[in-house]
């Protein structure tokens, strides 16, 4: 029997870097809530079963949204911290999850994401040992400072990668590796730090750089700047296509 997919959307944060009166997941970007944009890129991938999003216990303005998605949809009460988040979302799914379905965790806070990159995601992943994870090569020169903003080193670009989300592993396996990071309280700031510290390998899958999380308030503006530009390239794809008789 073939594997089901499932997403899960962290979204219990408070976002304190924004210095905003609200969660950045609620902020407004053209004319929806960022987390609005989120769920309507995971639910355009037809793969996917359903979609869990893990919220903040109290949490007055999901209640004020209206969701019209494609897709099943649970809203859970979030954790603490990430980790304990996600576990919440994952004890969710336990009764409708095999131990190889796969889970796809992504941030609310990236609306930008395309849908062609957890597409290209789940192709390259689907038949994984481990799973893995959207991400960007490093470019940059990399500084390594001290806690006055001293340079201490020129840290080597080669190899390293800025991670992104989707993170896919399997329900079973990510369950376990959340637990163990728990019991050995190691904080782990992804999945794959999780996956990393029970001892697998994930696999980097390289997608685009407008997949940014929101922030910081300037990043509210360049993430509008991607979403416009994204539906004009959409828009233009689709009017070649219909002049090559497509």
């Amino acid at each position: 029997m073939s594997a089901n997919y499932w997403a899960i959307i962290p979204a219990a944060g408070i976002g304190k870097r924004m210095g905003s009166d609200i969660p950045k997941q609620y902020l407004s970007l053209h004319d929806r809530t960022i987390i609005e944009h989120t769920l309507q890129r995971l639910s355009q991938i037809d793969l996917l079963k359903g979609i869990v999003v893990a919220i903040a216990e109290g949490d007055p303005w999901w209640p004020e949204l209206s969701i019209e998605i494609s897709k099943p949809l649970k809203v859970v009460k979030g954790g603490a911290e990430r980790c304990h988040t996600v576990q919440n979302a994952l004890q969710a799914l336990r009764g409708e999850c095999t131990a190889d379905d796969w889970v796809l965790v992504h941030d609310a806070a990236r609306p930008c994401v395309r849908t062609g990159d957890i597409r290209l995601l789940i192709n390259t992943l689907s038949q994984h040992d481990v799973g893995g994870l959207l991400g960007m090569p490093v470019r940059d020169t990399m500084k390594r400072a001290d806690e006055k903003n001293r340079i201490t080193q020129t840290v080597e670009r080669n190899g390293l990668w800025h991670a992104l989300t989707p993170q896919m592993f399997r329900y079973g396996v990510l369950s376990h590796a959340l637990d163990k990071a728990l019991a050995d309280q190691f904080l782990v700031t992804d999945e794959a730090s999780a996956m990393e510290h029970a001892g697998y390998t994930p696999l980097m899958v390289e997608g685009h750089g407008d997949n940014i999380k929101i922030t910081r308030p300037e990043d509210l503006t360049l993430a509008g700047f991607y979403l416009q530009n994204q539906q004009e390239q959409y828009i233009n794809t689709r009017a070649d296509g219909m002049a090559d008789g497509g």
